[in-house]
């Protein structure tokens, strides 16, 4: 499990749980349970540090609770 601060919520127009992570841009899952968006923004917060090493991008340290959550 990442050490990154995930944000889930129940988006009535997808009918889905969204899990983000703020501190990664763009990095975002959804899924039909809260446990499911969770497990799925888990898989997306590795392939989003694979891409950025690869792109040589950096990556942000984990802060963990953000003040403007």
């Amino acid at each position: 499990m990442s050490k990154y601060e995930v944000i889930i919520y129940w988006s009535k127009d997808d009918q889905a749980f969204i899990a983000e992570v703020p501190e990664l841009a763009g990095c975002a899952a959804d899924g039909t349970t809260y446990q499911e968006a969770l497990a799925n923004v888990e898989t997306v917060i590795r392939e989003w540090i694979e891409t950025a090493k690869e792109l040589r991008r950096p990556i942000p340290e984990p802060k963990g609770r953000l003040a403007f959550a």
